[in-house]
């Protein structure tokens, strides 16, 4: 299996690229993060890090939408999700991730 790399050999495919980009504050095309940038993104993260959660299985959903919307049509995503027993798309998720595909 081989992974896409950008020309400082930091890695730009999988769930932690981005995370371990802004660790190191360098972007993919290896040019610094602004720290203005860093340190607005660092407070929001704090902000989001403290927040109460409602459930692992909420958020799993949440996440498979978001981001299973970028990868697989409607229909599909919908029977997934009936499948592995989470609700299916809402319509305000559908209207949001896929008006306009």
């Amino acid at each position: 299996m081989t992974t896409e790399t950008n020309p400082g050999n930091q890695t730009t495919t999988g769930a932690d690229a981005v995370d371990e980009a802004i660790a190191q504050g360098i972007d993919f095309d290896g040019s610094p993060i602004p720290p203005a940038k860093l340190e607005l993104y660092r407070q929001v993260m704090g902000l989001e890090g403290n927040r109460q959660r409602s459930g692992v299985s909420n958020t799993m959903r949440s996440r498979i939408v978001r981001i299973g919307a970028k990868h697989i049509a409607q229909a599909e995503l919908d029977q997934l999700l009936v499948n592995a027993d989470f609700a299916p798309l809402k319509e305000k998720e559908i209207a949001f991730y896929y008006a306009g595909k």
